[in-house]
């Protein structure tokens, strides 16, 4: 997968919060026109005690979502954990393997935010426009916004508000479990990326394409079995 080199990533915090706001006007949210065959989890993990960490990607078919390829990749950490900031130390990392894939996803489903963000470019945002390629952030905790309370069955979600606009949605994605914060990345509708979350969450809390990507990273990063690189 090719993939163009868009700026720097070793930067100071100053300079990452610019390019962030220069990047945030290349996000196009646009209805989904062509069928999805093909849609990718990504994740990173860390060791503790290191400046390790693994990214992995997932390619599943879809709609079955049986497993076509995955790809990972070690990377030295470069950039502080600063909220916010959190693509400028993972997407490098994620590029790696992403490069490293033969089947192209048609959908990309990243363990982050998109532009549910203070400055509207979250990781899935960020990834989205250096890949041209429709992305969804699919989160576990809230950075921004507010909302009022979500139903107790799958399938309910209010909308996610920031500023007086919808930036996402807080979906149930299981019954009687805390609910996920969803939002667009980059090519997609909110109320597509709430299909496809729905879609794709067969009995976990979480989408299978970035469960799966969850678990390769972790079990490559503790050595439990090994993947082609």
């Amino acid at each position: 997968m090719e993939i163009p080199d868009l700026h720097p990533w070793n930067v100071t915090y100053k300079e990452a919060v610019r390019i962030q706001k220069c990047l945030k006007d290349k996000v196009i949210l646009k209805k989904i026109n062509k069928r999805i065959k093909y849609v990718a989890g990504l994740d990173v993990s860390y060791a503790k005690g290191s400046n390790k960490m693994w990214a992995g990607v997932i390619v599943l078919d879809f709609p079955s979502l049986g497993k076509t390829e995955e790809r990972w990749s070690q990377k030295k950490v470069s950039f502080p954990y600063i909220p916010g900031l959190l693509s400028f130390r993972e997407i490098p990392a994620l590029i790696d393997a992403l490069r490293k894939i033969e089947i192209e996803p048609d959908l990309i489903f990243c363990d982050g935010q998109g532009i549910a963000h203070p400055r509207g470019l979250g990781l899935a945002s960020h990834l989205g426009v250096l890949l041209n390629k429709p992305t969804i952030g699919c989160a576990k905790s809230l950075l921004v916004g507010k909302y009022n309370q979500v139903g107790e069955h799958k399938g309910d979600y209010v909308y996610l508000r920031h500023q007086n606009r919808v930036i996402g949605a807080v979906v149930r994605t299981k019954s009687k479990v805390k609910p996920i914060f969803i939002s667009p990345g980059y090519g997609i509708m909110l109320n597509d990326c709430i299909k496809f979350v729905l879609e794709t969450c067969l009995t976990y809390r979480i989408p299978e394409p970035t469960r799966q990507a969850h678990l390769l990273v972790n079990s490559v990063r503790s050595g439990k079995f090994s993947v082609p690189i």
